[in-house]
């Protein structure tokens, strides 16, 4: 390995004992199990009171996890973990449209949305970590996958901006959603949200939860592979990332029931987040030219002029560029309510 890929893995390596990655993932696995056994005892439609107590409780859980990890680790690794985790929660937020837009699409009735959330979450978390662990061991190795990261992540920016506002219309059904549908005996309800029901003839059919769970699991996927580079353009420090992606997505569920219709009012999320992505990508492309060790770039040599993009930089861009979209959205959207009321 060449002398920057040992500079950068040193850099952002925290340490982090066995121990402690073991009393977090039981910590976590826990409070989801808590999560799980309240959607299995009783689903329903959480109060307004009841999502925004779930939410504030997980927020301040992320809050006090990030004092901890400065208190131990320093102001270095608190600021790549807030940064990380907002730009998650960030992205986790724009993954609620696809939810929204699926469970539209295939009509769950309300009193199983919260179990499609968090089948959904717990899917996206085991992906995310399969990528993680992934992504981890691909940078320790290679300092040149900082390349690929940064152009997928400008390419996914460019992707956003052309697509717009997400839509109901613009849902396309995959080919494992299209298989499904045609290869499986499927009922036409949705029962009490079981994967399958048997007929009074004894047959055994499929209900529309499964083919919910695949359009579910397959969006999972495709954000994941959005959110990974994401993270490891802000820290390569694979406790970090692990941490501020379970905790972007700890009380997304209650989230969706909290922010209601103010989904459908932040129109430009996606205009930010393509911003905040391009950054990052921006961010990647430059932090591997500085660490360059590819041998038909520059013989080898790093790229003394490519800065480096410090970590309160960051956390400052992202901040601003996602509070100016989020105010700027609900403006438009006020105007766009008083223009319809006039013109009725």
């Amino acid at each position: 390995m060449g002398a920057a890929t040992t500079r950068v893995c040193r850099r952002s390596s925290l340490n982090v004992p066995v121990w402690v990655w073991g009393a977090t993932l039981v910590a976590l696995v826990a409070v989801l199990a808590v999560d799980l056994l309240i959607i299995g005892r009783r689903p329903h439609e959480p109060s307004m009171k009841e999502a925004g107590g779930w939410v504030a409780f997980y927020v301040g859980l992320a809050v006090l996890f990030g004092i901890g990890v400065w208190a131990t680790a320093g102001g270095q690794a608190a600021g790549e973990f807030y940064t990380g985790w907002l730009t998650e929660y960030s992205l986790s937020v724009d993954n609620l449209f696809v939810f929204v837009i699926i469970m539209a699409r295939f009509a769950v009735p309300r009193h199983l949305q919260q179990k499609v959330l968090l089948i959904g979450i717990v899917l996206a978390l085991v992906m995310r970590g399969a990528f993680i662990a992934a992504g981890a061991a691909l940078i320790s190795q290679f300092s040149w996958v900082f390349y690929i990261f940064g152009a997928f992540l400008v390419y996914t920016a460019i992707t956003l901006l052309k697509g717009g506002e997400n839509d109901e219309e613009d849902f396309k059904e995959n080919l494992l959603i299209r298989w499904a549908k045609r290869a499986l005996p499927l009922s036409s309800s949705f029962g009490d949200g079981r994967f399958s029901v048997v007929t009074e003839t004894g047959k055994r059919l499929f209900t529309p939860m499964l083919i919910v769970m695949i359009a579910i699991g397959t969006t999972d996927l495709i954000f994941a592979l959005d959110s990974i580079p994401a993270i490891f353009g802000i820290t390569k420090e694979p406790y970090l990332v692990f941490t501020a992606n379970v905790f972007a997505l700890m009380g997304l569920r209650q989230l969706f029931f909290l922010l209601g219709g103010l989904l459908q009012r932040l129109v430009y999320l996606n205009i930010g987040l393509a911003v905040v992505l391009a950054f990052i990508g921006v961010k990647l492309v430059l932090e591997a030219l500085h660490t360059n060790t590819l041998s038909f770039i520059n013989g080898g040599h790093g790229f003394h002029w490519a800065p480096e993009i410090p970590i309160w930089l960051s956390l400052l861009v992202i901040l601003g560029t996602l509070a100016i979209a989020t105010v700027a959205s609900l403006i438009k959207s006020s105007r766009d309510r008083k223009k319809e009321l006039i013109s009725n």
